[in-house]
């Protein structure tokens, strides 16, 4: 019981020392953002907006390629991008089209990868 009293008297101890050492501040020394800082965030920004933009005008142009290829059924694909880089999902209801829709993706200016992801499902069920 005695052990416990003194480990607590040991802490209480410590956190009085550690307090002393802290102090408060005023409103001028609180760290206020400068204008180079703001403007850094501001250009994060900008640049994340606009790579997320790229990233949708491809997938649209990926979307665009395999609707107009006639040997692809594109109800069930949905095509994802992001720098570059492709996956197609969802459903075809056959092979050669799991096959067609990587060429076709590839082929499409701006991507440099394709991860198809693609599953077969006929018609029907």
């Amino acid at each position: 019981m005695k052990a416990i009293q003194a480990f607590k008297l040991a802490a209480g101890t410590m956190l009085v020392a550690a307090s002393l050492h802290v102090y408060a501040q005023d409103a001028a020394s609180a760290a206020a953002p400068t204008d180079s800082a703001k403007a850094q965030v501001q250009q994060s920004k900008q640049q994340y907006k606009s790579a997320k933009a790229a990233n949708r005008a491809l997938s649209r142009k990926v979307r665009a390629a395999l609707a107009k290829d006639k040997d692809i059924s594109v109800a069930n694909i949905t095509v994802r991008a992001k720098d570059g880089a492709v996956i197609l999902e969802g459903t075809v209801p056959e092979q050669s089209q799991v096959d067609h829709a990587t060429d076709v993706a590839k082929g499409v200016p701006g991507v440099t990868s394709v991860k198809n992801a693609l599953t077969i499902r006929p018609v029907g069920t």
